[in-house]
């Protein structure tokens, strides 16, 4: 991409932040702030081009705002871009914040939640009176959405607290958003994890669907688990931080879970030597339990600022969560590192399509197998290229009343060029909407991540593989292999392809492959998820858990679902 096509997305960030419209003085100083020293007469030349593509258009002689166009070209047009843009909109959102504890003055990072039910808004009530939240101010205001009554509630990010520390001089460095294990009230661990770097998606927000969090069982029961974020600080200001957070309780800021010492590992986390790991409460957490008893709540995280004299005390708050637990035996496994050792196994041969591949294992009620089985038939017949024929049903180990459904899991494909002696490492797991071209649409990386991507865009029901209205939407992965293995690789994926693997594009060097970018000596490659026809599935209303690089299992011992 050009510094042009650059600078022009950047106004689109700009453009996109504000609620009202903005002239070319205002663009020219958010741009200068973000490195990119344009005067105001170039910005005007740049706004002409944009609003030439349709991307935004002029208010009179207020300024100009973005389109919807323009919101969409934002979300697709730049995905490998978007990734590395999230963790330094989190820096940014930290270098901004200015409150100042000891005045009680200054702006603090808020999330944003429109609430459309009173029902809804009762339980929410229900988790910040339990303390299970940053902070019990917040900023509500009734509104109408949509034709209906409801509320916007702007509440402290959880971000507000590592801005607080840098402006007080401590380096606070965010690495995971993710999910906590409580015990009796007690932090156990971090059961999932995505990292704050290579995630087109912010790590809390993909966490935020039903079935993901179990907030309201913590506020009733004790158990359960509740999202939370990780981010560690220098062992040498490891006593004013826990001054300034003794502080920020007085004036109505915590949620602090667990602060360790040098080098210990936090809640399964292992932390650098002369470095100190402190967990956080994610500030959307409240609203989760709301989403966990089928309430719609339109959830923005840390996108704005508000000033502290704006907040009110919601409710007053009793704490019940307890104390961390220690469990240092655990670590919390990453799926990089499971996917490698799966990978490893392998030793499918290329010309007898036989041997061993990765299986996903994903399971269902026993009642509902006959219906799966024929979307998945129907799902393949209309997207073949995308979806692996080959399947396996499979008993439960535990539960006479479930059954599993084995499907090829895309890991495979890293396995059999490894076996054959080329290097192959997944990069992403990725959201492919098939447009012309197709396009990645969201992306997560495997290095980093404790659950398989495919698996995030699973819950949040962001998958389209029936879709008649608009644009599919499917699962798909991207390697990447070392060029000069290029022409051997492309042998092996041309045979297995032939063999029903979902083999979608193969690179070249510098290449964007749908919108991916893979390093410069190396090429990508492109291909459909196991879990594709698990998420069909899913989409027709059927429950279904699924669950990523599972097994191995000899290929010749699956069935062809179009035989069936």
């Amino acid at each position: 991409m050009s510094e042009s096509e650059h600078r022009m997305i950047e106004i689109l960030r700009i453009l996109n932040t504000q609620e009202k419209p903005i002239g070319s003085k205002v663009i020219a100083d958010e741009l200068k702030m973000k490195g990119y020293n344009l005067g105001e007469r170039a910005v005007r030349y740049h706004m002409q081009i944009l609003d030439e593509k349709g991307y935004s258009e002029r208010k009179g002689y207020s300024g100009r705002v973005i389109t919807e166009l323009g919101k969409t070209k934002l979300e697709k047009g730049l995905i490998y871009d978007q990734v590395d843009f999230i963790f330094s909109k989190f820096e940014e959102r930290i270098y901004q914040t200015d409150f100042d504890f000891n005045k009680k003055e200054g702006n603090v990072i808020v999330n944003t939640s429109n609430i459309l039910d009173n029902k809804a808004f009762d339980i929410i009530k229900e988790v910040f009176a339990s303390g299970i939240c940053v902070s019990p101010l917040i900023n509500a205001k009734k509104t109408e959405i949509n034709g209906k009554k409801g509320y916007i509630m702007k509440t402290v990010c959880g971000t507000t607290i590592d801005g607080i520390l840098l402006k007080n001089g401590i380096p606070s460095i965010p690495q995971y958003g993710g999910l906590v294990e409580i015990e009796d009230y007690s932090p156990t661990q971090f059961v999932e994890l995505i990292s704050y770097k290579k995630t087109s998606i912010t790590p809390l927000d993909a966490f935020i669907a039903k079935d993901m969090t179990s907030v309201l069982d913590v506020v009733r029961e004790g158990n359960g688990t509740i999202p939370a974020n990780f981010r560690i600080i220098p062992e040498n200001s490891l006593e004013k931080a826990k001054g300034i957070i003794e502080k920020l309780k007085s004036v109505g800021i915590s949620g602090v879970l667990e602060i360790g010492e040098a080098g210990e590992n936090i809640l399964s986390l292992p932390v650098p030597e002369d470095m100190v790991g402190i967990a956080i409460i994610g500030g959307i957490t409240p609203f989760c339990a709301a989403q966990e008893m089928n309430y719609k709540i339109d959830i923005k995280t840390g996108e704005e600022f508000l000033n502290y004299s704006r907040l009110k005390e919601f409710e007053s708050v009793k704490y019940t969560i307890k104390p961390a637990k220690k469990i240092e035996s655990k670590r919390t496994p990453f799926i990089f590192t499971k996917s490698l050792n799966r990978m490893n196994q392998v030793d499918y041969d290329v010309e007898t399509n036989t041997g061993n591949i990765v299986a996903n294992i994903s399971y269902l009620n026993k009642e509902d197998l006959e219906d799966g089985l024929k979307i998945l038939k129907k799902s393949q017949k209309k997207l073949p290229k995308f979806i692996n024929p080959y399947f396996k049903v499979i008993e439960h180990p535990n539960n006479n009343s479930k059954i599993g459904l084995a499907t090829v899991c895309s890991s495979t494909i890293d396995g059999i060029l490894i076996k054959n002696g080329i290097m192959s490492t997944p990069q992403y797991g990725g959201l492919l909407e098939l447009g012309k071209p197709p396009l990645f649409v969201e992306m997560i990386s495997y290095n980093g991540s404790s659950i398989d991507p495919h698996k995030i865009f699973i819950f949040k029901d962001l998958v389209r593989i029936n879709n008649r209205k608009g644009p599919k939407k499917v699962l798909a992965s991207i390697k990447e292999v070392p060029y000069i293995a290029r022409t051997d690789s492309e042998e092996i994926l041309n045979k297995i392809s032939e063999n029903g693997f979902s083999i979608l594009k193969i690179g070249k060097p510098r290449e964007l492959v749908y919108n991916a970018k893979v390093d410069n000596y190396n090429f990508g490659i492109v291909a459909g998820s196991g879990l594709n026809s698990i998420a069909a599935i899913k989409e027709k209303g059927i429950n279904i858990e699924a669950k990523a690089v599972e097994t191995l299992l000899p290929i010749e011992d699956m069935d062809l679902i179009y035989k069936q």
